[in-house]
Formats: C-alpha cells, structure tokens, sequence
C-alpha cells in the first residue's frame, strides 16, 4: 500500500559546475517571467508601449525584492539582529524570507513614482494590467518554500498532507510526520485569483485602480485562513499572528475603497476607461 501524503524534496539546489542554482531563487524568477508575459499581453490591449512596461519592471522588481525583505527583516529581527541574530544571513534571500506584503507596498511605491512622468498608460491602468500576473507569480514562487521545508501549517493526516523530515519540525512538533501543505494552500488561492480577474466579464468593466485593490482583497481573503494554519514562528499581538492581522486590515481597506469607489454606471466609465482583456 502506498503512503498518502506529498514528499518533501531531498534537495532545495542544483549543483552546477562551479554555480549552484537555489530552488527558492529559480522559482521568484520564474513566476517575475510569467508575471511579465502576462503582463504585457494586457498592457498591449489596454494601449500600452510594450517598451514602457520592461522599463517598469527593471525599477519594480528589484524594489519589490528589497520590500519584501525588508518586511521579514523587520517582522523577525531576532533571527538577524542581536545576541541571537546573524546579520550576514539578512542578505541570503535564497535562504526564504520574502514579506509579500512589502514587495507589493514597495512596489507599488515605485510604480507610482515612475508614472509621474506622462506614460502611455496611467498609473491605476497599469497596476490593473499587472494585477493578475502578481498573482501568478505569487502562486509560483510559493513552490520555492516547498524546496525550503518551510511555512507549512500544523499536523494533519489528509492525503495530501505534507511529510516533513525531522530536522525540519518545529519544537514541539517532533511527534508529527505529516502537516498542511500551506505553500500549496496558497499557490492554488493565487490561481483561482488570477482566473477571476482574467475571465470574469464584470472584472472588466471596475473603475480604474479597483482591480488592483481587488487583488488584494482576494489574496488578503485567502491569506486569513492560510496563515492561521501555519505554525513556523511568529510575532502575536493580542495572541493573533501579526501577518493575519495585516490581511485583515489590508483587506478591509482595500475591500472599503473599492465599495466607495465602484460606481460604474452612475459615473459614466466606458470600457476604454479600464484594462481590456
């Protein structure tokens, strides 16, 4: 009879030649590649320069690289800093550690500094365009927390729970083989985003700006339950762990704009207002 549950790879790199190639960093790659691709597909449709968007992404992405590690930084500094820490190890960013939340605050950020400059897109148009290739590559470089033996959620027998080595449990955890599979959680939460914003017809026609905060109303949903799940360290406030408190904010912030803001038929917005599909 086989074992039901989801192996833990035996390696998180690749060794080749003289370079060795890390699993965490291969998967952020990937998911910035396809980010890009979808990306300007629908930059296109929405009357964008193709040039402008990779001009975009050579500011955006290593900005939101440094975001969201600096939120992790900021989060745990107790693994870096002090008595306790080691600071070299805050530069190992192949070594796990990226705040979602701060790549995408920092990013943002970025973004609207370079659309202060006339473009052919406006800001709120373009973070719409790449809102659900975000969301990709989110559900993507999640896979590199798998090759981590990281961020997976407490004990559970289901078929596809995932079989943790021992070294890799969390204190008091020693006992228990098997755990939910959270990266997995995740990764399918950010597919199933992705398609509603990219083939639902009512998406098409939200203000400008709306499908970006919808993105993180979706993403912030999913996320509250994800992250109850996980048992890996965490800073609590009021015994909650601190990043199910920052979805719950971001989501009923962005969920409050995006009611306020949604009038479509009473404004006036036509369809070349918004992102084309």
């Amino acid at each position: 009879m086989f074992d039901r549950f989801i192996p833990t790879p035996s390696s998180n790199s690749i060794e080749l030649g003289a370079i060795t190639l890390r699993y965490y960093a291969l998967c952020i790659l990937l998911g910035i590649i396809v980010a890009l691709l979808v990306g300007s597909v629908r930059w296109r449709r929405g009357g964008g320069i193709p040039g402008e968007l990779y001009d975009l992404a050579i500011y955006v992405i290593p900005a939101g690289i440094i975001g969201g590690r600096l939120y992790h930084l900021l989060t745990t500094p107790e693994l870096y800093f002090g008595s306790h820490g080691h600071l070299l190890d805050a530069f190992k960013i192949w070594q796990g550690g990226m705040g979602i939340w701060g790549a995408v605050a920092v990013g943002t950020g970025t973004a609207y500094l370079y659309f202060r400059r006339e473009r052919s897109l406006g800001f709120l148009q373009a973070i719409d365009a790449l809102a659900p290739g975000i969301l990709l590559a989110q559900a993507i470089g999640r896979w590199g927390n798998w090759f981590n033996h990281e961020l997976f959620g407490s004990p559970t027998t289901l078929p596809w729970a995932l079989k943790v080595p021992l070294a890799d449990r969390p204190p008091g955890y020693e006992n228990f083989a098997t755990f939910h599979p959270t990266f997995l959680y995740e990764s399918i939460w950010c597919l199933l985003c992705a398609a509603i914003i990219l083939f639902s017809p009512r998406i098409r026609r939200l203000r400008p700006g709306n499908t970006f905060l919808l993105y993180i109303s979706l993403y912030c949903l999913g996320r509250l339950w994800i992250e109850a799940l996980r048992i890996d360290r965490a800073h609590l406030i009021w015994g909650v762990r601190l990043n199910v408190w920052v979805a719950l904010i971001s989501l009923i912030i962005s969920s409050l704009f995006i009611i306020k803001g949604e009038k479509f038929e009473k404004s006036g917005a036509t369809p070349q207002d918004t992102i084309p599909l």
